[in-house]
């Protein structure tokens, strides 16, 4: 067996301890680095690690790096599958393997100093060698190693030689929903460690929420001092201090404290946090109160450099979850980066910290082989827990440890848990894969649904066989550790979720999946997914389900979610007149926020101002009276709509003053004085005629054989009479559940998409053209009839439109809807309904009514797989204007909107959005129904009010 096969740890390695920043000398060997990249291990070169190797014809690489994003191998991205047979702990032959190489120089300062090597992280598989002599060899590639370099450094020239192959036994733990990209992807450290140095240090910061006091004990070496400048406080290590009134650390008030622990040979920084993580009657507290997670499962992803994330990549991560109500991380599924956990602490996070530990590929097999249950990979289970809990103890945003993600069960990750509760009690362990829940502390399921947490709240969930294990996980806090699972356009039922989670103490929220998408950036300035690199298994457009785009621009849904996590809530009562104010922070009152108003007649604002925000403290109540004055302004207007929006009153570390934290709107009760488009005036009607081969009816030209609109005013126009299709999007085209189709399945088994449409009757009935189409596919018995009615009025032209059902239809449908091919110099949308974004039926809550105007660009959600997008819902008008001329849209009383440059076909065909070209027409969509968005990717079926099954229904629709 090689050494890279053997099922162990590695060896060679220093105990695991904790990162701390320490005065002690360091260099940092990052930089360019000598690379050679064989197919497999035999091809490597013999010799590389001695100092006199010539690698003058090797390439170079940047450290830290992924090699297949420097053009070394390629990138391969799997859910599930292992890229490689099964046959634990064997890896295949053909194994790239990359040598790395650094010459490095040391001063006379590092002459007989003490000293370690440090690496972060290396993917998978490191055999290291410094100036010849072999060092050891480590496998966990997310989590730190050390090796003891003090008798093989040298003073002048040191040469530093790594091995890495991309496959070990250590991949069979690493099966990860990601892409596999080996190499050097964090820093490599020198660090120097004197005799009588802080060799490590345990925090222990508690915090009494009923006297405000601290408790502090901090373990390290003997003789060690602790020292608190803020507070003015010195002691020794190992004796535990009580501190009257500090401040706690929260999520919500990340109050940190510096702390230095020092010998008289170094001395090591750092910030500590008081806070107290307890169960209590089955509910998960944090300094005495219930937390509720709003929370987001984030891989380390770079769309150019793969998996080393420069700082402020880290950074502005964060800041964008922060500003969209995000408070909770799960790093899933391996410890991130240690900078990462310093700024959930310093910005305020709750940390899901997790193991790099999974083998999803083995459910595949049944579970058979899993390594979590092979006594042959326990020590290497058991060093990944140590080497995660020892390097990330310290850190006060880190409140629960989790032993890793879709790994079955097994006695390995039972003795991963019972380590973790010896070495740090202080802290629930989680894992979910173990539905007993007999080694954890938290009862978490993944892609539950609304239902299943609905009765999990209530205690009413279906029973464990074995009664005591039953009771034991009946009585713990409940965490989706994953639910709604996000890619392009979706996921739905997030407020729906959230009421559960209000609703019952024990259900405490949970983390969505995912952060981010990983699509990998190319040369021409689009983004590649799995299957795009020649991988003989993929997973396609899986790996695209993130929050935010690669570059970290956020979403449509990503508005979704911040309104769905809204840490206060507004509700506008016009007929009470007052401002209902519910604050549901888990510790924090309301006085870091104000109160802003502004007053929309049609969506034009006439009035603004702001409301005094009384203090509200955490989980109370308030109301606020109305502004009554403004409300009862004058004015002629159809629509007016009072928006209240909570915003921050200052400055802070993630966002400016003024920064949106909630909003809600309340339509004025008033009579209307005036409609919303120029539809009224003097009613003249005019009666279908003749003219050039066509029937008119005020503006429009209608083919006399089938009814359509062919023409308005001057324009030629293309209409499809009815669609009840769209182009599917990631959602539509995957079930959890392998025995039922998807959605995108069912369509097209449907014909859905290859509608065809006979022509019943055209008659002229008075006033009105009458045209009854009859719908339907090819081989389909079930179809739909669908009846026009046009007439027209001061120049209007006005369509009632009725659907019915006809024979049996078995699949729901996409929507009820017109298109209209319009010129294409129809360049700019303004409408007054829903915006600025997208809505859906069941992903709206953040749509606010108004007026909003965009290009026809503009309206386009350039997914990186191109699906059905950019509807804007609720639709009173929309006024279409360019060089073509000027088209108004009224529905009764609204319609869904899409404005596009290609036909749903196209769209549908597109695998990315350059393959998406404008053509001569403007598309127009008005859906009356739509089906709703869901989250069946993994399992959540969507809520039945967004689930559109056929039936009869009436719209019309005027155009003008």
């Amino acid at each position: 067996m090689t050494y890279y096969e053997d099922p162990g740890p590695g060896y060679g390695a220093l105990a695991p301890r904790a990162a701390v920043r320490s005065d002690a000398p360091r260099l940092s060997l990052n930089g360019t680095w000598r690379f050679h990249l064989a197919e497999s291990v035999a091809e490597a070169p013999a010799g590389f690690e001695q100092p006199d190797f010539d690698d003058a014809g090797w390439d170079t690489i940047a450290v830290p790096s992924s090699w297949p994003m420097h053009g070394f191998g390629r990138p391969a991205y799997t859910n599930q599958p292992y890229p490689f047979p099964v046959d634990p702990p064997f890896v295949p032959d053909e194994n790239p393997t990359g040598d790395h190489r650094l010459e490095f120089e040391l001063d006379a300062t590092w002459s007989g100093v003490p000293a370690v090597l440090r690496f972060d992280g290396v993917d998978s598989c490191a055999r290291v060698y410094l100036n010849g002599a072999e060092l050891g060899v480590s496998r966990g590639s997310r989590v730190p190693v050390e090796f003891d370099v003090s008798a093989q450094l040298l003073p002048g020239r040191n040469v530093l030689a790594v091995r890495v192959h991309q496959w070990s036994s250590g991949s069979y733990l690493e099966d990860q929903d990601m892409w596999w990209l080996p190499g050097i992807f964090r820093d490599v450290t020198l660090l120097a460690r004197p005799a009588g140095g802080v060799a490590d240090v345990f925090v222990h910061a508690d915090y009494d929420h009923h006297t405000g006091t601290g408790t502090l004990l901090v373990e390290s070496v003997p003789g060690a001092t602790v020292r608190i400048p803020e507070l003015g406080l010195t002691a020794e290590a190992g004796a535990p201090l009580t501190i009257p009134g500090v401040e706690p650390w929260s999520a919500e008030v990340p109050r940190l404290y510096d702390v230095v622990v020092a010998t008289e040979a170094e001395s090591v920084d750092l910030r500590v946090g008081f806070r107290t993580v307890a169960i209590e009657d089955g509910v998960l507290t944090v300094n005495g109160r219930r937390v509720l997670f709003h929370g987001v499962n984030r891989h380390e992803h770079d769309p150019v450099l793969g998996r080393v994330v420069p700082d402020h990549r880290l950074r502005q991560e964060l800041l964008v979850m922060k500003q969209h109500n995000i408070n909770a991380i799960r790093t899933s599924h391996y410890p991130p980066d240690s900078r990462l956990l310093a700024l959930c602490d310093e910005l305020g996070f709750w940390v899901m910290d997790e193991a790099d530990y999974e083998t999803h590929g083995f459910f595949l097999l049944g579970w058979e082989g899993n390594p979590a249950d092979d006594p042959r990979f326990e020590a290497a289970s058991l060093d990944r827990m140590r080497r995660l809990v020892e390097r990330d103890k310290n850190h006060p945003s880190v409140i629960m440890w989790s032993l890793g993600n879709e790994a079955g069960t097994g006695r390995n990750l039972d003795a991963m848990a019972a380590w973790t509760k010896d070495r740090d009690p202080s802290r629930p362990v989680h894992y979910e894969g173990d539905l007993s829940c007999r080694s954890v502390d938290v009862y978490s399921r993944m892609y539950a649904s609304h239902a299943e947490v609905d009765a999990i709240g209530q205690r009413t969930e279906e029973p464990l066989d074995d009664p005591e294990l039953d009771a034991r996980r009946r009585a713990m806090p409940f965490v989706l550790c994953e639910y709604s699972h996000s890619g392009g356009n979706g996921p739905g039922g997030l407020p729906e979720y959230e009421e559960l989670f209000h609703r019952y103490p024990r259900c405490q929220g949970g983390f969505l999946w995912e952060w981010m998408e990983h699509g990998i950036a190319r040369p021409d300035g689009g983004y590649a997914y799995g299957g795009e690199f020649g991988e003989e298994l993929h997973d396609g457009t899986y790996v695209l389900d993130g929050l935010v785009f690669p570059d970290l621009t956020p979403q449509p849904v990503l508005a979704e979610v911040r309104k769905a996590f809204e840490p206060v809530l507004l509700t506008v009562d016009v007929d009470a007149g007052v401002l209902r104010i519910a604050n549901k922070y888990d510790t924090v009152d309301t006085s870091h926020l104000a109160l802003q108003w502004e007053l929309a007649d049609d969506g034009v604002t006439v009035a603004q101002g702001v409301l005094a925000m009384p203090v509200v403290e955490s989980r109370a109540e308030a109301t606020v009276g109305l502004p009554k004055e403004a409300l009862d302004l004058p004015g002629e207007y159809a629509e007016r709509w009072l928006t209240v929006r909570a915003t921050l009153a200052a400055d802070t570390p993630w966002a400016s003053a003024g920064h949106e934290i909630s909003f809600a709107q309340g339509q004025v009760a008033t009579n209307s004085r005036r409609p919303t488009t120029a539809v009224a005036g003097v009613r003249r009607t005019a009666v279908p005629g003749w003219g050039d081969g066509s029937i008119v009816l005020g503006p429009g030209r209608f083919n006399p054989r089938n009814g359509r609109l062919v023409g308005l005013h001057e324009w030629s126009v293309e209409h499809v009479p009815l669609e009840l299709w769209r182009a599917p999007t990631q959602h539509d085209a995957r079930t959890w559940d392998a025995t039922t189709l998807d959605r995108k399945a069912r369509w097209a088994n449907a014909g859905l998409h290859r509608l065809r449409y006979r022509t019943v009757s055209v008659d002229s009935d008075g006033d009105r053209l009458t045209v009854v189409t009859k719908v339907s596919a090819a081989q389909s018995a079930a179809g739909v009839l669908t009846t026009y009615r046009w007439s027209t009025t001061d120049g209007h032209l006005t369509a009632e439109v009725e659907v019915e059902p006809v024979g049996t239809w078995t699949v729901p449908w996409a929507r009820v809807g017109v298109t209209l091919g319009l010129p294409a110099g129809l360049r700019e949308v303004t409408w007054f309904g829903l915006g600025p974004g997208p809505a859906y039926p069941d992903s709206r809550s953040a749509g606010r009514v108004g007026r909003y105007t965009a290009t026809v660009e503009q309206l386009q959600v350039q997914y990186l797989y191109p699906q059905e997008n950019g509807a804007r819902g609720d639709v009173r008008w929309a006024e279409l204007s360019g060089p073509a001329g000027r088209l108004t849209v009224a529905g009764d009383p609204s319609f869904a909107l899409t404005a596009r440059r290609w036909t749903t076909a196209q769209l549908a065909a597109a695998d990315h959005p350059e393959d998406l070209v404008p053509g001569d027409h403007l598309w127009l969509t008005l859906d009356a129904l739509q089906h709703g968005l869901g989250s069946p990717t993994s399992g959540a079926p969507i809520l039945p009010p967004h689930d559109l099954q056929p039936r009869p229904h009436t719209f019309s629709f005027t155009l003008s």
